[in-house]
């Protein structure tokens, strides 16, 4: 009997015994923290959540917004609102938050010098969104990968090759190279170099050329295309040729109008020349002078 009184009368948890534990009083009121900690962290996950709809709904519903950053928002509001939340339940049960913010950042120190090479790569992805280079959807060009980006993270960029393959690159390779983005203007500027013989008739192979080109719905009159005579070469004439066309049209439309115009000049007669080079075979010394003397 005496063991048992001494166990009841052993402190556990606040300067209370297990005698004043088991009281009606402090399992009432134990059972109101935790239904008090429920509570808050239930609110704390709707908060959150809704938060975040919201704030991503705001990037959806204007088309100048971008949404990748939309999103990004949205997720660092839903994650210090949890974080929030777990700091009310624990205050609920008498843990001081102070020295566990205190300790969380230290700790965070200490990981964040452990983990220079992951930190850079969310720095650059803080620094891809905020400065948005590109956007989802654009066709790119970064670190000698080319693609359309399906996917941005604080840690690497993804995107879909022009072999359909997933390619993942890490934001600090993407931030620290250059980038071309292929999508970030409405138009582009299609260019191809043209040959033909020294002897057609250059006039006749311009208006060819001309022709043939803007008679495509997809080339665009302005500005107008600059079609000139650009280089002689050892065996042929080049025409240089420029014109103006929508962005997502380009690779197509580059492609066709090199097969429309050789079609269109050998309708018309102009010859397209392969190059040429002209030998001279010279006889040795000793040859000549026995041709010479049978002469």
């Amino acid at each position: 009997m005496n063991e048992i009184n001494d166990l009841m009368k052993t402190e556990i948890y606040g300067g209370k015994s297990l005698a004043d534990l088991v009281t009606l009083e402090f399992l009432a009121q134990a059972l109101g923290n935790v239904l008090a900690a429920t509570v808050i962290l239930l609110a704390g996950f709707v908060a959150a959540r809704w938060v975040k709809r919201r704030i991503v709904a705001l990037g959806d519903a204007h088309a100048k917004l971008d949404v990748t950053l939309f999103h990004f928002l949205g997720n660092l509001a839903r994650y210090v609102i949890l974080a929030f939340a777990v700091l009310f339940v624990l205050n609920t049960f008498g843990v001081k938050t102070t020295s566990i913010v205190a300790a969380i950042g230290a700790a965070g120190l200490a990981i964040g010098l452990a983990m220079q090479g992951a930190l850079s790569n969310v720095a650059a992805g803080v620094m891809i969104i905020l400065f948005r280079p590109f956007k989802l959807g654009d066709f790119i060009d970064v670190n000698g990968e080319m693609g359309t980006v399906h996917e941005m993270t604080l840690n690497n960029t993804v995107i879909a090759s022009l072999s359909n393959l997933k390619v993942i690159i890490p934001n600090s390779e993407v931030w620290g190279n250059t980038i071309t983005n292929y999508s970030a203007f409405d138009t582009r500027r299609a260019e191809w170099t043209f040959g033909v013989g020294y002897g057609a008739n250059l006039a006749t192979a311009e208006q060819v050329i001309r022709d043939t080109i803007m008679a495509d719905s997809r080339s665009h009159c302005d500005p107008e295309p600059f079609i000139q005579v650009n280089a002689l070469n050892s065996s042929s004439v080049d025409f240089l040729v420029r014109v103006w066309v929508d962005a997502a049209e380009y690779f197509q439309y580059q492609a066709d109008m090199k097969r429309k115009v050789k079609e269109a000049l050998d309708a018309a007669g102009v010859d397209i020349p392969f190059p040429t080079r002209t030998l001279v075979h010279a006889e040795p010394a000793g040859q000549e002078d026995e041709a010479s003397k049978a002469a």
